[in-house]
C-alpha cells in the first residue's frame, strides 16, 4: 500500500485529473456539434495523453532528484518542486526513470495503433507533436523548462489548449473556432491556479534557489498577474458570446465566477498584510479552475 501511495504521489494526480477533464471537454464539443462520439478513439486518445504526461512527470522526477540536489536535501513541498516520492526508503530514482520510459513506450505503441486506425491530418499531427515536444522540453535536459520559470506556461498550454484540441481532432473533425474560445480562458485560469499554488512555497523556493515562475517574476507581480488572469478569463468567456460561443452551453460557467472572486479577495488580503490562509487560497484556486472546466464540460455533454 505504501508503494501504491508513493506512485500516486509521484504521478502528481492533479495534473492528470485536469488533463482528463479537459480531454472530456474536447470530446464534449464534438458531442455538442454532431451528437456522436467515437469511443474507440476516445479511449485510445485518452490513454495516449495520460501516458505522455506520466512519462514526462516520471522522467522529470528522475532528473530533479539528482544526488546532492535541493530535492534530496532541501524542504519538500506539496505544490512545487518534486513530489517527494523519490528517495531513501521511498521509490528508487532509477524506478522513476524506467516508469517514465515505459509510459513513453506505451505512448509510442498507441501512436502506431492510431496511425493504423485513422488518417492523421496535418493539424492533428502538429498537435500530437507539440504535446510530445512540450513534455520532453519540460522534463528532459538540456532545456528542462520546468527549472527555468517557463514550465508552468508550457504545462498550462498543453493541458488547457492542446489536450482538448487533440480530443476533438481524434474524433475526425476539422479544427473549430469553439476550441479557441474555450482554450484561451482556461489556459489563463490554469496559469492563475499554478501561481496561487506556488505562493505557500515561495520562501522555501527562494532558499533552495529554485526558479518557478513566481520566483522569477516576484511575488508582487505574481499577485497582480494572478488577479488579472482570473478576471481576464471570465471577460474572454463573456466576449466569446459575441463571436459565436453558444450561450446555452457557456452561461453556466459564470456560476464559478463568485469562487474566482473569493480567490482574488484571498490574494488581496495577503497583499494587504493579513495573515496568509494558505489552505483557503489553495482550495479556492483549485476549485475555480476545476469548477469552470467542469461546468463547460457538463454543458457541452448535455446539449
Amino acid at each position: 500500500m505504501k508503494s501504491v501511495r508513493l506512485f500516486i504521489q509521484l504521478s502528481r494526480p492533479m495534473h492528470i485529473l485536469s488533463a482528463i477533464l479537459l480531454y472530456l471537454l474536447g470530446v464534449g464539443v464534438v458531442h455538442y456539434l454532431s451528437g456522436l462520439a467515437d469511443w474507440t478513439m476516445f479511449f485510445l486518445g485518452l490513454a495516449w495523453v495520460v501516458s505522455v504526461l506520466l512519462g514526462a512527470q516520471y522522467i522529470n522526477e528522475y532528473f530533479e532528484n539528482t544526488p546532492g540536489s535541493s530535492a534530496q536535501t532541501g524542504k519538500r513541498t506539496p505544490f512545487s518542486g518534486t513530489s517527494g516520492a523519490v528517495g531513501d526508503d521511498k521509490i528508487p530514482r532509477v524506478i522513476a526513470l524506467w516508469a517514465g520510459l515505459t509510459c513513453l513506450a506505451i505512448a509510442a505503441s498507441l501512436t502506431a495503433l492510431l496511425i493504423q486506425l485513422i488518417t492523421f491530418t496535418p493539424v492533428l499531427s502538429l498537435i500530437c507533436g507539440l504535446i510530445l515536444l512540450a513534455e520532453l522540453v519540460y522534463a528532459v535536459p538540456p532545456l528542462r523548462m520546468v527549472s527555468s520559470g517557463y514550465g508552468e506556461l508550457i504545462m498550462s498550454i498543453v493541458i488547457a489548449g492542446f489536450v482538448p484540441a487533440l480530443a476533438f481532432l481524434l474524433q475526425g473533425h476539422d479544427f473549430h473556432r469553439i476550441l479557441l474560445m474555450i482554450a484561451f480562458p482556461l489556459t489563463t485560469l490554469y496559469i492563475a491556479m499554478l501561481l496561487a499554488l506556488e505562493f505557500p512555497d515561495y520562501a522555501s523556493d527562494l532558499v533552495q534557489e529554485k526558479r518557478p515562475i513566481l520566483v522569477r517574476i516576484g511575488w508582487q507581480r505574481g499577485m497582480i498577474l494572478h488577479n488579472i488572469f482570473i478576471l481576464g478569463s471570465f471577460v474572454i468567456l463573456g466576449l466569446a458570446f459575441a463571436f459565436g460561443l453558444p450561450i446555452p452551453v457557456a452561461w453556466p460557467v459564470f456560476l464559478a465566477f463568485p469562487v474566482g472572486l473569493v480567490q482574488i479577495w484571498t490574494m488581496n488580503r495577503i497583499a494587504e498584510g493579513a495573515r496568509p490562509n494558505w489552505n483557503l487560497l489553495v482550495m479556492v484556486s483549485i476549485s475555480t479552475f476545476f469548477l469552470t472546466a467542469y461546468l463547460l464540460t457538463f454543458a457541452f455533454w448535455i446539449h
